[in-house]
């Protein structure tokens, strides 16, 4: 595990288009059919990253409780499974079951769309509005594995809010920091 901050993609980045499988329903989903009428998150996450485990709880809370204000929340696995099959599409769904996800979790076999965000580790949460334009990048909060310091998804909650209430976005925005995406080696 190799601890990795965001890469923060600019704000005002339109949403790369993608269109991928749902491990969840099997259907074969786009960003079109998924954006929320309010704004997106879309979250780079996997299943065994310790960073990831420790915040499922509270993205579970968020989306819960941001879905019903008009947010959609999209979960996107981008890595190489060969040599971390613990990430396959069956054990994403066992996960995402074991974690009652109320939100999509995609497969990025390919990668490009990880590569299109400039994903860069799990997890990555990128916040668009309602025209699917940047408006936050960064971490969920401040909590960290052994930091001591509670979930409260406080970062992308403030985000979500001020999206909600046709606020600016507060731009000095923290990086998250989780484990590499696990890119494949050709």
């Amino acid at each position: 595990m190799s601890l990795t901050p965001s890469n923060m993609l600019p704000l005002g980045t339109k949403a790369p288009d993608f269109k991928l499988p749902d491990v969840v329903s099997g259907d074969t989903l786009s960003l079109n059919e998924l954006k929320g009428e309010k704004g997106t998150v879309i979250m780079f996450i996997c299943n065994h990253c310790p960073y990831v485990k420790h915040v499922n709880e509270e993205i579970v809370r968020v989306a819960n409780d941001y879905h019903v204000l008009g947010f959609s929340f999209i979960a996107i696995s981008s890595n190489d499974v060969k040599n971390y099959p613990q990430d396959a599409p069956d054990k994403m769904l066992e996960n995402a079951r074991e974690n009652d996800y109320p939100f999509p979790y995609l497969y990025d076999e390919s990668q490009d769309v990880a590569r299109a965000y400039k994903a860069a580790c799990t997890p990555d949460f990128y916040v668009f509005n309602a025209e699917l334009v940047l408006e936050y990048r960064g971490q969920l909060d401040d909590s960290r594995p052994k930091n001591g310091i509670p979930l409260s998804g406080r970062s992308l909650r403030e985000a979500l809010d001020a999206i909600f209430n046709n606020r600016e976005v507060y731009k000095d925005q923290k990086p998250s920091m989780g484990c590499n995406i696990k890119w494949r080696r050709y």
